[in-house]
């Protein structure tokens, strides 16, 4: 959850009609093997009553044991309200969250879930090119169903380190025939990120998600028509020079406090040490976990998730990285 970007591209949607995160306490209902080193895991709440809607390119967090907050796609079907359905893959060199839930998230147990969240929307189009990368495939999966049903001219390009690796690869080549396109490293090479962006429809609309230097590519790829691209990232992008990180303070609305964030600290940490910032996860501003509304004052914005329109609104921040070019903000905490 997931997964920098050129400021130029339109890397992010957020829908109109956004759900507010909620938490809830889940039980997973299955788990199923989709790939080497990777599982669905079927979520429901325990009495069967009905999730919180969401739209395609949504993902939840996972409040997992040891204060780990890790964020996943949801990758199933929106239209079933009873069930929440995400991939994980088990990744060796990760910092434990993957572990977690392959070692303990089984049949039966339980996880404290928030969600959903969307940074990562489907723009209506009659047009689409995705193209994913490794676990970057789960945000699409259900992208793909809506642009099937809805009619509309799209082509998937997938690559991978290898077949078995590649979650739901032959299970959307089987649904979908040859508008999927299949390119296991080990078999095929690289995809030819050219052949798989083309169109004929100048107003084709290009998703991807996957690792850096295939979004990197990407990016270089469609530098002709930024306004279409829009990408979800798992890392965060080369920082970009903001000059020297200064003081600044920051006011919360809900009780009138006003702390002091200094030069070499985060927002971030500033929130956690007051007991003011309920949850994070990547602290790299990529995952949007502690997306924070701002009500007053102009934020240095430094996160890969916001449109330049929402840049310029300064209505919402997230404090793991950004910070501020005024004197004060006023937070909605």
């Amino acid at each position: 959850m997931s997964a920098p970007s050129p400021a130029a591209a339109a890397d992010t949607v957020h829908p109109a009609d956004a759900v507010i995160p909620t938490d809830l306490d889940l039980v997973v209902a299955a788990r199923t093997a989709v790939a080497s080193e990777v599982v669905a895991l079927d979520l429901v709440t325990p009495d069967g009553a009905t999730l919180p809607p969401w739209t395609p390119g949504a993902h939840v967090d996972l409040l997992l044991d040891d204060g780990l907050v890790r964020s996943y796609s949801l990758c199933g079907d929106p239209a079933d309200a009873g069930r929440w359905r995400i991939a994980v893959q088990r990744e060796a060199a990760g910092r434990g969250g993957s572990a977690a839930v392959h070692e303990r998230l089984v049949p039966g147990a339980g996880i404290r879930v928030r969600g959903p969240r969307n940074h990562f929307a489907l723009v209506p189009s009659a047009s689409y090119r995705f193209v994913a990368g490794g676990i970057g495939i789960t945000p699409l999966v259900p992208m793909l169903a809506a642009a099937e049903a809805a009619g509309a001219d799209w082509r998937l390009t997938y690559g991978g380190r290898s077949l078995a690796t590649m979650a739901f690869a032959v299970e959307l080549r089987e649904r979908y025939g040859d508008r999927v396109e299949l390119v296991p490293q080990d078999r095929d090479g690289l995809p030819d990120l050219g052949l798989a962006l083309a169109a004929p429809d100048p107003d084709v609309a290009l998703y991807c998600c996957g690792p850096v230097p295939m979004l990197d590519a990407v990016a270089t790829a469609c530098a002709d028509r930024p306004g279409a691209l829009h990408v979800e990232r798992f890392a965060p992008a080369e920082p970009v020079d903001t000059g020297a990180d200064t003081a600044f303070e920051v006011e919360l609305a809900g009780s009138g406090r006003v702390l002091t964030v200094p030069a070499d600290r985060s927002l971030l940490d500033v929130l956690e040490e007051a007991g003011a910032m309920p949850l994070s996860s990547c602290r790299e501003g990529t995952c949007g976990t502690c997306e924070t509304g701002l009500l007053a004052g102009e934020a240095d914005h430094r996160d890969v998730l916001l449109t330049a329109e929402e840049r310029d609104a300064h209505e919402t921040i997230f404090p793991c990285v950004s910070r501020a070019r005024c004197a004060r903000l006023v937070l909605d905490l």
